[in-house]
């Protein structure tokens, strides 16, 4: 049994997309695709998942699964998509429920858009359950923490961690999230580093500290000895300090409010009446006005 592993680095939001293949039968899934969004102008393309539609076809793949490790807050996912244009399944955690229920006053959703937001979803994936694409055999890890529905897949001996873990010269993901904890994410990473020491790490994002070039991955041994926030000897309460202190510094990611309310929905845009899309960016006050009065 062999696969090979391509992996697509797409600069706007740092993501790296996996498309993971079985030689033999060709069949393969996709991890995290995201699609191109400019915030300023409101326009939304598919540059970056047509590359990888390109690679499949090129490569004569197959495409069984469309797997999310968690709902993204820094990119518009594509998974609905590459669903679309590939006739694949789309499979999450089976806590992004969660996020939905956590988001939905915010956006002020209505029950049956949650519902239906439910629906959009193939495959809504537990602890430990098995994914099969030809001969290779994927089992789902959850690791949450960063999001409440963060997964791990691994893959052979090959983990693709999600936002859980970043290059060890990045650290570790952020935890003030709705329903995010330091101390839940520091159990999720010992599940990481409980790992086979053989097993290679495959990151969702790379942010080049220092302008270094784009890494992928990383053996496990060597993160768990490097990694900058958390190393195999760091403890649970020093860790947790340190990460709930950083998150305190941390802007909000510039794309939360789009993604989300894309990324919830399995990639669907919401419309109005008249089929235009439209997304919503809620306001925080920062000092009590009544702004309704300032238009009278």
């Amino acid at each position: 049994m062999k696969t090979n592993i391509q992996p697509f680095f797409h600069p706007a939001s740092s993501t790296i997309s996996y498309i993971v293949f079985d030689v033999e039968s060709r069949a393969a899934v996709i991890i995290d695709s995201p699609l191109d969004f400019c915030p300023q102008s409101g326009v939304l393309s598919t540059q970056f998942a047509d590359q990888q539609i390109e690679f499949i076809h090129a490569q004569r793949l197959h495409i069984c699964w469309i797997l999310e490790t968690h709902a993204h807050a820094d990119h518009l996912t594509a998974v609905s998509y590459l669903k679309h244009k590939l006739n694949a399944k789309i499979a999450v955690s089976e806590d992004i429920v969660q996020v939905q229920a956590s988001f939905q006053s915010i956006f002020n959703l209505s029950q049956q858009t949650i519902q239906k937001s439910k629906q959009r979803f193939d495959r809504l994936l537990c602890d430990e359950e098995e994914l099969t694409f030809g001969q290779t055999i994927l089992k789902v890890i959850k690791t949450p923490g960063h999001t409440p529905d963060s997964l791990t897949f691994l893959i052979e001996n090959h983990a693709f961690i999600g936002d859980t873990l970043f290059m060890p010269d990045i650290g570790s993901a952020r935890c003030d999230f709705p329903k995010g904890s330091a101390a839940t994410l520091y159990n999720s990473i010992q599940r990481i580093y409980a790992l086979p020491e053989e097993t290679i790490l495959w990151m969702c994002h790379d942010y080049q500290p220092n302008g270094r070039d784009v890494a992928y991955h990383i053996p496990l041994k060597e993160m768990r000895e490097k990694n900058l926030h958390i190393q195999h000897t760091t403890n649970l309460d020093a860790f947790v300090l340190q990460r709930e202190e950083r998150d305190r510094g941390l802007a909000v990611p510039k794309l939360l409010y789009p993604a989300i309310q894309v990324n919830l929905c399995a990639g669907t845009l919401p419309q109005d009446d008249h089929g235009q899309c439209f997304l919503k960016i809620p306001v925080t006050l920062s000092q009590p006005i009544e702004w309704a009065k300032l238009n009278d």
